[in-house]
């Protein structure tokens, strides 16, 4: 299974990361989203990623120039049809994954490979959408894209021997690290990291420590580059909570129930660095 044309459909953070990772690897890219100012965002972001490689002489202008004409944006999902492979980057919404992967069923050839870079939910049920469930498959890339190895493929219960091949052989073509996991709520990364920022948010409500202690034991006595609720701020709290609720209501047990001062936070549109505000402050 020969992957030669990619449509990345949504422009965001992770959307444009993943166009950006393909691009220069070669791959010509139509990045797909709703509105023209939600593609131009995302163009501008793979532009002002690849000047800080070629400020670290990483890369050169031309290469640069070169990247960049191999990404197209688009706000028609019909500019899809041709791909070999669909990487579909849109919210952490099961309704809205859904309606975008029966319309591109209906677009692409009958080869074409669907994936989500969906961060917990069940790839089976989101196959299940689909007339191509053997050819469906869960590609979850790590923020920021460009620069974290880690790919974890998660395969549905029909994923083919054949699309699983195929995506591990691309992902080590990106430069990144497959690594294969079981489609459970979370999988492994998230099932792993939200209960520690989980856990986190609720010694912040209990008066355990400051945000800036909590993070700084786990930084400076458990090695982590950045603490869990700076993290959490990264991520996105809204994205998190979301997380936290597709564990809880797919193993039904409290311990993956969210702490009340995050649904708190992103009620109150606190959602950390998108607005400016979360468990600590930044400069929109």
């Amino acid at each position: 299974m020969d992957v030669k044309r990619i449509a990345v459909i949504g422009a965001g953070t992770m959307g444009n990361g993943i166009a950006q990772v393909f691009a220069q690897r070669g791959y010509p890219v139509v990045m797909i989203d709703i509105k023209d100012s939600f593609v131009e965002r995302g163009i501008a972001a793979i532009d002002k990623s690849l000047s800080r490689l070629v400020k670290k002489e990483a890369i050169s202008e031309a290469v640069k120039a070169e990247v960049l004409g191999r990404v197209k944006g688009s706000t028609n999902i019909k500019d899809a049809a041709s791909a070999d492979l669909v990487i579909e980057a849109v919210l952490e919404d099961f309704a809205m994954k859904t309606k975008v992967f029966k319309e591109l069923d209906g677009l692409l050839g009958k080869d074409a490979i669907l994936s989500t870079n969906t961060s917990s939910i069940s790839i089976t049920a989101l196959a299940a959408q689909t007339s191509r469930p053997d050819r469906f498959i869960g590609m979850h890339f790590m923020n920021p894209v460009p620069v974290m190895k880690l790919v974890e493929i998660i395969r549905g219960l029909a994923t083919s021997d054949e699309t699983t091949a195929a995506i591990v052989d691309l992902s080590t073509k990106l430069e990144k690290v497959p690594v294969e996991v079981n489609d459970y709520p979370g999988f492994v990364s998230n099932r792993v990291l939200l209960p520690m920022i989980n856990e986190a948010v609720y010694c912040l409500m209990e008066g355990v420590a400051t945000a800036e202690a909590i993070d700084d034991v786990m930084k400076l006595g458990m090695n982590h580059p950045l603490g869990p609720l700076a993290l959490a701020d990264l991520i996105g709290l809204d994205i998190c909570l979301n997380i936290l609720n597709v564990l809880y209501c797919g193993l039904g047990d409290p311990k993956y129930r969210a702490c009340p001062l995050l649904r708190k936070m992103v009620d109150a549109g606190y959602l950390g660095r998108k607005t400016g505000r979360g468990f600590f402050t930044y400069e929109k």
